[in-house]
């Protein structure tokens, strides 16, 4: 007789996230809602304390900075909200179909002014809350503006009291990743230079290369949030020294991209046989190994305690003056004179040679 294995069930991929928010963000979260409703219970007893329940489930996040921000929005939406069930229902009374008119009078009012997707989401669901509820008297209006921004203001408070994240560490490993793989296409395109590599070796050099533009995107994006995540935040002062030191390396890492990839296309498309007994070759490899060995040196972690790989030689530059070179061979002069120029570039950018540039 079969045994019958487990049936495992998953959700659908298309309402799962790739990564699972931190357990601290929903602590958080729930305490500033229990936060909320209490207050809002003693303020005003009697009344179920939606409004400001709400507002600090959806102001509690990633950042202070978000969370001020979305607390704005909150509260700008359910005073809007509340303004337009208020006067809705004292023009038209209870009338059922008045709630799908005002939402959708809401909807063509935040359209017109250009709202916010936050406050433009949030007047019409203000208006269903109100409406529905059948409480539209001014004294309940007002009550339901001071409970949302009782709620939003909880929301923000719990977020700065309670361990603000910080993102600096993620964006310093982006930013140093991108250095290092900087250094290796270097270290490739040296190899390559020197060792005849087939048309296939060359189509994986020039995709390897590639790469560096995604691992570009990744860092400029980790930069965003650790700078997001330091906005308003009070842990900011001893955090800011280290972002702003990852934002000068990437400053200088970038053009460094685009001369990588140049002298990496510019080898694939001018590339023959013969290159390799080209006398300058040899010392031009030798350029590009020094770069990336000084590249590699530059994106060390400066509060690392243990030496990465391949910077043993740590703090010894071994770049010199850019290479002067007599005239190639009229096949390869193209070709030479493209690399010899993105290494006198790649030579100033990392040694900080403005006048060299």
């Amino acid at each position: 007789m079969r045994s019958l294995s487990p049936v495992k069930l998953s959700l659908p991929v298309n309402i799962r996230s790739t990564t699972r928010t931190p357990f601290l963000q929903v602590a958080k979260t729930a305490t500033a809602m229990i936060i909320s409703w209490g207050l809002a219970t003693l303020i005003f007893p009697g009344e179920l304390p939606v409004f400001a329940t709400i507002a600090a489930l959806l102001v509690v996040q990633p950042s202070v900075n978000q969370s001020v921000g979305r607390a704005f929005e909150r509260s700008l939406g359910v005073i809007l909200g509340v303004v337009i069930a208020y006067g809705v229902g004292l023009v038209f009374g209870d009338n059922t179909w008045i709630v799908l008119l005002a939402i959708v009078a809401s909807l063509v009012l935040a359209w017109a002014f250009k709202l916010t997707p936050g406050t433009a989401n949030q007047i019409p669901i203000s208006v269903m809350l109100v409406l529905s509820l059948g409480a539209t008297n001014s004294e309940y209006a007002v009550a339901r503006i001071v409970e949302t921004v009782l709620g939003a203001a909880i929301g923000v408070i719990v977020n700065i009291a309670i361990v603000p994240p910080v993102l600096t560490g993620p964006a310093r490993t982006a930013v140093l990743d991108l250095g290092r793989e900087i250094a290796s296409t270097l270290d490739r395109l040296a190899v390559a230079l020197t060792s005849r590599p087939t048309s296939g070796e060359r189509d994986a050099l020039l995709i390897e290369a590639r790469l560096l533009r995604p691992m570009e995107k990744k860092a400029e994006a980790a930069l965003t949030a650790a700078d997001e995540s330091l906005t308003l935040n009070p842990r900011q002062a001893k955090h800011r020294v280290v972002l702003e030191h990852d934002q000068q390396l990437f400053a200088r890492l970038r053009p460094l991209i685009t001369r990588s990839l140049g002298m990496t296309r510019a080898f694939h498309d001018h590339y023959d046989d013969s290159l390799a007994d080209e006398p300058t070759i040899a010392a031009i490899a030798d350029e590009l190994e020094r770069s990336a060995h000084d590249l590699r040196l530059l994106s060390r972690d400066p509060d690392a305690h243990v030496v990465e790989p391949g910077t043993e030689t740590a703090g010894i530059p071994v770049l010199t003056a850019p290479l002067v070179i007599s005239t190639p061979n009229p096949r390869h002069w193209v070709l030479i004179g493209s690399l010899m120029e993105d290494l006198r570039r790649i030579h100033a950018e990392i040694t900080g040679d403005d006048d060299a540039a």
